[in-house]
């Protein structure tokens, strides 16, 4: 029931390349954008999982500021309970992160952590407030952390130059490390959701196989094949069965969302 991690993945996974440098632009995102997506598993509302942009002060400028939240709700809330709380602050220019937090509890597991970048060493002091410790990673120059990263790279300018089956490469850091993704771009596909038809995009990222996935290609990412770039549609194919995420209410985007049909 890794589902709410599977989620934080796909903030990332529905990037698409690392740019060399950062579109200021911000064509694909304001401040006031907010989504939440509907996790279930076969008929089974297991919860939800939302991302709002807000806005915060940092060296005397307005700064990008997003909350990620992920939830269990009704039964399953009683078997596998599950409170997240991911959060980036990040510059509007540059697109770099200056400070993340992650706060999780899934089923008794619990994180609390928060890192500090340091852009010009390219280092990032991470404080661990469960174990009381802190430790400072030496980190590549154009890192980012794993809710900032889908907001960097939805402006990159090649997202609708890629070709099928291309396989693309970002770095992250998460879990103490930075990681690399590597994901492949499969095509377009017209879905059908409760708001109408939508036009999307399609990425298979390359996850790694063992106990929660099937295999190292188990997920499958649809994306808004539009200037918003948001996520509409997950599966994950499990250990035992699959789950799907949704798209089920939205915000404040940048752009018109695009329906093609009822």
């Amino acid at each position: 029931m890794k589902l709410f991690k599977i989620f934080t993945l796909l903030i990332v996974l529905s990037a698409f390349t690392q740019p060399d440098t950062y579109q200021s632009t911000e064509r694909s995102f304001t401040t006031g954008e907010w989504f939440k997506l509907r996790i279930h598993y076969g008929f089974v509302n297991a919860g939800y999982a939302t991302l709002e942009v807000k806005e915060t002060v940092r060296n005397n400028k307005k700064v990008h500021y997003v909350v990620g939240k992920g939830y269990t709700v009704g039964m399953t809330k009683f078997f596998f309970n599950v409170d997240d709380d991911y959060q980036s602050v990040f510059d509007k220019e540059t697109g770099k992160p200056y400070q993340f937090l992650r706060k999780i509890d899934e089923g008794g597991y619990t994180k609390h952590q928060e890192g500090f970048f340091n852009q010009e060493n390219n280092t990032i002091l991470v404080k661990d407030y469960k174990n009381k410790t802190e430790k400072t990673f030496s980190t590549t120059e154009e890192i980012q952390d794993i809710v900032s990263s889908f907001y960097y790279l939805r402006n990159h300018p090649k997202i609708d130059k890629l070709a099928v089956n291309e396989a693309i490469v970002i770095d992250m850091f998460f879990d103490d490390e930075t990681t690399k993704f590597k994901l492949k771009y499969l095509g377009n596909e017209t879905i059908k959701t409760k708001f109408g038809k939508i036009n999307c995009k399609i990425f298979r990222p390359y996850v790694q196989a063992g106990r929660v996935f099937k295999e190292e290609e188990s997920m499958t990412v649809w994306i808004s094949n539009d200037d918003n770039k948001i996520p509409v549609r997950v599966k994950a194919d499990l250990a035992v069965g699959s789950l799907k995420a949704d798209l089920d209410a939205f915000k404040g985007l940048k752009y018109q969302f695009k329906i093609v049909g009822k």
